[in-house]
């Protein structure tokens, strides 16, 4: 598997998609440092671009990196070697490569700017952390997708309504449900819909690290409540590994079972 991983790895890192994903970030990261002036401020701005744009890069190469080595897939198959090594080996190393390419695109434009001087350093390090959690849960959900579909249109498309409903579809049927019961009480209810996505628990550690809940009104003083305590945040962790463990789990049931 470390072999596979290997491969994979320094395969995508010496693609050009790797460098014009990082490329992006690095601009954007020089221009929103140019633009503010201020590392904080640079962070918390960045923060809605990562949680948004993270995600589908993420499932998005996760698809398209499973079509495009399927060839390399199946004789690699017809090896003594286990199926899980293959599989596990190609997203590990699809994940670590996006994540190199996104600390480094963010990392560049900051360190130059005096990141290690700054107030800032454990947001800026919370924010790449984030995105890497959602790398690596996206990439899974991307693998899976395209495990279940031969064809890649229908692969896609139904990447990009994952991506589509965990960002705003499934905010708005939260926004709407607070609305129409708006009379009940709800702070279980929000809370547990916002464990139930990982670009919501995302986003909402990051606000509550940045100390800026306010932003939320009444939902972010009971988000507050509960995950700014040492036992939220371990929930919180815990969920977040979860959303990466078991779609994981899933590729080792599925790819085992799938006839190639």
């Amino acid at each position: 598997m470390i072999r596979i991983l290997k491969y994979s790895f320094f395969d995508l890192m010496r693609g050009r998609w790797s460098y014009i994903y990082a490329a992006f970030y690095f601009i954007l990261g020089y221009a929103l440092l140019f633009l503010n002036n201020d590392v904080s401020k640079a962070v918390i701005t960045l923060l809605n671009v990562i949680i948004s744009l993270t995600p589908l890069i993420g499932v998005i190469f996760g698809v398209m990196y499973y079509y495009n080595s399927r060839d390399f897939t199946e004789l690699l198959l017809a090896q003594p070697i286990k199926r899980t090594d293959i599989f596990l080996g190609q997203y590990l190393g699809l994940s670590l490569s996006l994540s190199l390419s996104l600390a480094a695109g963010l990392g560049i434009p900051f360190i130059v700017y005096g990141l290690f001087q700054s107030p800032a350093i454990f947001d800026f390090l919370s924010l790449l952390f984030t995105g890497a959690l959602l790398t690596f849960i996206f990439v899974a959900l991307g693998y899976n997708i395209a495990l279940s579909f031969e064809d890649k249109i229908r692969g896609f498309g139904l990447a990009i309504l994952t991506w589509l409903f965990l960002t705003i579809i499934y905010d708005g049927l939260f926004l709407i449900s607070m609305m129409i019961f708006r009379d009940y009480p709800l702070d279980k209810f929000a809370l547990g819909a916002a464990m139930f996505n990982p670009i919501d628990l995302s986003r909402i550690l990051i606000l509550l690290k940045l100390d800026i809940s306010a932003l939320l009104g009444y939902t972010g003083a009971v988000f507050e409540k509960f995950f700014g305590t040492n036992l939220g945040m371990t929930c919180a962790l815990g969920l977040l590994s979860l959303w990466v463990i078991l779609p994981v789990m899933r590729i080792i049931y599925k790819s085992g079972r799938k006839d190639f």
